[in-house]
């Protein structure tokens, strides 16, 4: 069922990456760094529209050409939930492991992925950052170890950013749920922030605060290369980015 070949798992061989939603800030970022690493190469590159057919070596497909793209070892999506039913699909059927940052999959997308994860490996995510993986396993721990303790999630982001709270809050408030603690969520938008995200935990007479702030949105990017390589190499299951760490 996998197209992978014995050559592409060698060490000195790069991996083949398809990469789906390359027209967006994310694709042209995974585009632009994948090309100085030696572990990974895209080998195509799959938009909404196409008008070049390639593009600095790599070959352009439309959505609906997915059927037309050449083997991989692994996908990149970041595109839209509209789009991601398809993508799934056709990861399922040629047994491709799937890296997702799509935001706003609805409960029946969260279930495929689930179903699809009893036979490719997936990992999807709503931030690729490899610290705020870190700092998810921070709260959890913090919210456990601090019993009865407020849990405050504050997070900034630039003026354009729509949601609130962002995905990533909502993703530390699971964390500090599942420690035992109830996450209160509040929102700024302002500037050209990237992403800063604090958790407080505070009681009578002292707090404590977990703070991560993003300066480069270039660390998405970096962060979902680096799980591509990681989970072409897993076997089926439903991963998340801290699997990936260590």
């Amino acid at each position: 069922m996998k197209s992978v070949s014995l050559a592409s798992m060698q060490t000195n061989t790069p991996l083949r990456v398809l990469l789906h939603g390359a027209n967006g800030r994310m694709g042209q970022a995974l585009l632009r760094l994948s090309s100085s690493r030696e572990d990974l190469q895209v080998v195509g590159a799959v938009s909404r529209k196409v008008g070049q057919r390639v593009i600095d070596g790599v070959s352009q497909f439309a959505a609906g050409e997915l059927g037309g793209t050449p083997d991989s070892d692994v996908v990149i999506d970041f595109s839209l939930p509209e789009a991601f039913d398809a993508l799934l699909a056709h990861c399922v059927e040629h047994g491709r492991p799937l890296v997702t940052g799509t935001t706003g999959l609805s409960d029946a997308q969260q279930a495929a992925l689930d179903a699809a994860a009893t036979r490719i490996p997936v990992l999807w995510a709503t931030n690729f950052s490899l610290g705020v993986a870190v700092l998810v396993d921070m709260v959890e721990r913090a919210a456990r170890a601090l019993p009865g303790w407020d849990c405050d999630i504050v997070e900034q982001h630039h003026v354009r950013k729509l949601d609130a709270p962002s995905g990533t809050a909502l993703t530390l408030g699971e964390a500090a749920t599942r420690g035992g603690a109830t996450p209160r969520y509040a929102s700024l938008r302002a500037g050209d922030i990237v992403g800063e995200h604090t958790v407080q935990f505070a009681t009578l007479g002292e707090r404590i605060e977990l703070i991560h702030r993003a300066t480069d949105r270039d660390i998405f990017a970096r962060g979902a290369l680096h799980a591509a390589a990681w989970l072409a190499r897993q076997p089926a299951g439903r991963y998340r980015i801290a699997d990936a760490l260590g």
